[in-house]
């Protein structure tokens, strides 16, 4: 299980050295030899019956495309650390490494991008049959600002990919607005919060033949 903890270092070195790190199109999250962690917002009826069954039931909607978000930082810029109406509860949720591997496989781009794709009738048919699609939105530093020149990886779940989420993937699920609305508060009053989930989101490592199939279907060159 990821889990968040306390970040005893130079905090501000730290991210730079980071981001510095960080390239274009690469997957990152937090993860353990099992899990990965993923973040959604939802509004609290949705998100109190989730919690307390350590799943996601009803109002929980299986027909909906639902959107997973490894990184904390572009989560908590899509829901305004946690006060967008519905979007006022952000849980943060382990899913097997497997499942989120599986995920990766079977997606597609949202958008057109013609150095993957053969050519836009091509695109639009993968996308219709496909249980998983990603996008890729420029990431967020924990001030919610643009890291210029990276992307955070969006992938959206849909068809048979939502039951084997819900079902089969999520290890543990655990309210982090609390997380989030004091990093707001910190942002606020201008100073660096103790807990900065971020630090802990690293290069998600790939296999050879993966990192190989990815390349053709999700992981874009983007300058």
């Amino acid at each position: 299980m990821v889990g968040l903890r306390n970040v005893d270092l130079d905090r501000g070195s730290r991210e730079l050295h980071i981001i510095r790190r960080m390239h274009s199109c690469v997957i990152r999250a937090a993860f353990s030899k099992d899990t990965v962690r993923v973040y959604q917002a939802y509004r609290t009826e949705i998100a109190s019956a989730a919690l307390a069954a350590g799943r996601f039931v009803p109002p929980f909607s299986m027909g909906r495309m639902t959107w997973i978000k490894p990184s904390f930082n572009w989560m908590m810029y899509r829901c305004g650390y946690a006060t967008k109406p519905g979007q006022e509860v952000v849980p943060g949720l382990d899913i097997t490494r497997d499942g989120f591997e599986w995920a990766l496989e079977h997606a597609v781009l949202s958008d057109f991008n013609p150095a993957i794709h053969s050519s836009y009738d091509e695109w639009r048919s993968s996308l219709a049959e496909a249980p998983v699609r990603v996008q890729w939105d420029p990431e967020r530093d924990w001030q919610l600002n643009v890291i210029k020149g990276v992307r955070a990886i969006q992938i959206g779940l849909s068809g048979e990919a939502v039951p084997r989420y819900v079902n089969e993937w999520i290890v543990r699920i655990e309210d982090v607005t609390p997380v989030a609305h004091r990093v707001a508060a910190d942002c606020k009053a201008g100073r660096t919060p103790e807990h900065l989930p971020h630090m802990l989101e690293a290069v998600f490592p790939l296999s050879s033949a993966l990192q190989l199939k990815l390349s053709r279907t999700i992981l874009p060159v983007v300058e």
